[in-house]
């Protein structure tokens, strides 16, 4: 039987809780060298704008370790240390006050290593994130399952699990990653079924930003949507607020989160007679930082627009010369084409001015 999320035990990340049916969070990674405080500071700042909820930073030098304290008075989110390969790494970051660290028990040096981390964990109350990529599993699990497999991902991240709770330690999030979609999903319905440990869910090395969110909306859209995962990040190669806007919208059109305005638009066809992509994009960037839950459409052909796009809360529609502006497919208004955009705006502000003011409209 799969562990829902709303079953999942809860573990408190900083200010953020995860877990137990709370509200998935959002992660990201910087991309700066750590030990550039001001830069990576610059980094995080962006990514919190764009709605990041969680930061994680790589710690591979000491240097990097002593940043992490002076990037947390600067930054508004938890921020996770990632280690790789020296246990000392994940002892200075601690003590340096990260709010979680991201260790592999089975490449930071043995047990005893594993141990001494434990320690600092547990007397500062920080949570371990168990991390296991199918491109590091073990000689011998590929052995045993004949290959890289998602039973093999599993029973790797569950001995590494068993190794910290052998050390007198249990708050744990569990991430299970493979760039391999299908197999990465897979992995992720038999770990539900064998752990309550919080789940941090993402497709790794998923590609460029177009490869990248295919790949993510797949996976991410497979396993979120049995009731698995309690922290995603969207893995992209380009701008880390890439993936926040786009885990945003994997949350949105799953149904589990709401806010932000939810732009749709037609394909185009032989009937539009406007620049309907070039308006599309400029009504993205335009909604981006408007707080309203609404759907916003962008239609091409003021025949028929409004009406396959009655489903949305307002909404524009280009002809030839003139356009449209309706609500809930009701026409409101004709506009000249080239203030189509000006009205869409006008319009959205009044229902900013009416929320506000607690006015449906």
């Amino acid at each position: 039987m799969i562990m829902h999320r709303e079953h999942t035990k809860t573990v408190r990340i900083g200010d953020k809780v995860i877990g137990g049916g709370n509200p998935i969070l959002i992660q990201s990674m910087t991309n700066t060298k750590t030990e550039d405080v001001e830069a990576t500071v610059d980094q995080i700042l962006r990514l919190e704008r764009a709605g990041c909820e969680i930061i994680r930073c790589t710690v591979p030098t000491i240097e990097a370790a002593e940043a992490i304290g002076k990037i947390k008075e600067q930054i508004h989110i938890p921020l996770v240390a990632d280690i790789h390969f020296d246990y000392k790494m994940a002892i200075a970051a601690m003590e340096n006050g990260a709010d979680k660290i991201r260790i592999n028990p089975g490449n930071i040096g043995g047990r005893d290593k594993v141990e001494a981390v434990v320690s600092v964990a547990k007397e500062r109350n920080i949570p371990i994130r168990v991390g296991v990529n199918s491109g590091s599993l073990e000689k011998e699990l590929v052995e045993k399952y004949h290959g890289v497999t998602a039973e093999g991902i599993v029973e790797s991240a569950l001995d590494k699990v068993r190794m910290i709770e052998e050390s007198g330690y249990d708050n744990m999030v569990i991430s299970i990653k493979s760039s391999d979609v299908l197999m990465c999903v897979r992995a992720h319905e038999l770990l539900a079924e064998k752990t309550n440990y919080p789940l941090h869910v993402g497709i790794t090395e998923s590609g460029t930003v177009l490869s990248g969110n295919i790949k993510s909306a797949v996976g991410l859209g497979l396993i979120l949507h049995q009731g698995i995962g309690d922290t995603i990040r969207v893995s992209l190669t380009g701008d880390p607020v890439e993936e926040i806007k786009s885990a945003k919208l994997i949350l949105r059109t799953l149904g589990l989160r709401k806010g932000g305005v939810e732009v749709v638009s037609c394909p185009t066809c032989g009937r539009t007679r406007i620049d309907l992509i070039g308006l599309a994009n400029q009504v993205e960037q335009m909604v981006a930082d408007i707080p309203l839950d609404i759907k916003v459409a962008v239609m091409g052909c003021a025949v028929n627009g409004p009406g396959e796009a009655k489903e949305a809360d307002i909404g524009i529609a280009g002809g030839l010369g003139e356009g449209l502006l309706f609500r809930h497919g009701e026409i409101v208004r004709k506009v000249p084409e080239d203030q189509l955009l000006a009205a869409l705006k006008e319009e959205l502000e009044g229902w900013q001015k009416n929320v506000g003011s607690a006015v449906t409209i």
